[in-house]
């Protein structure tokens, strides 16, 4: 039985065998126009980033640059629930400064009609302070 909540799944694992390869065009692709990232916590990576257009030119773009090898990601569990599907997994890629950046994630999705609305991520922010200095100007 093909469910809502069990498409939904089978979306973002789809998403997940893709990046595992480092191949980030089904996740851009099912993005939604209004679709929201937010990084949680209280660093300076902490915020919102608000439409697909936003989420790409001032978050995901400036971050591409910082990294050296492409950006792999190994998911380990997705768990289901209605519109919500939570991914962890692990990422791995080599900065420009010659660093190993391999955080540990998890991922909140909100999915509609197949879309991407929303994504809440819960990552090792010292890390990526760390690592990667401060985030892209907002």
């Amino acid at each position: 039985m093909n469910t809502p909540t069990a498409a939904n799944k089978a979306l973002l694992q789809s998403i997940y065998a893709a990046l595992a390869d480092g191949d980030g065009r089904p996740f851009s692709e099912a993005m939604a126009d209004d679709f929201s990232w937010t990084i949680a916590g209280h660093s300076a990576w902490s915020r919102s980033w608000r439409g697909r257009e936003a989420v790409q030119k001032e978050l995901l773009a400036p971050l591409m640059k910082r990294f050296a090898t492409r950006y792999r990601s190994h998911a380990e569990a997705f768990i289901a629930e209605g519109d919500t599907v939570v991914v962890q997994y692990r990422g791995e890629v080599q900065t420009t400064t010659g660093e190993a950046y391999d955080n540990h994630y998890c991922m909140v999705y909100r999915v509609a009609d197949g879309r991407l609305r929303s994504v809440t991520e819960y990552m090792d922010t010292d890390l990526a302070c760390r690592v990667l200095g401060g985030p892209p100007a907002a």
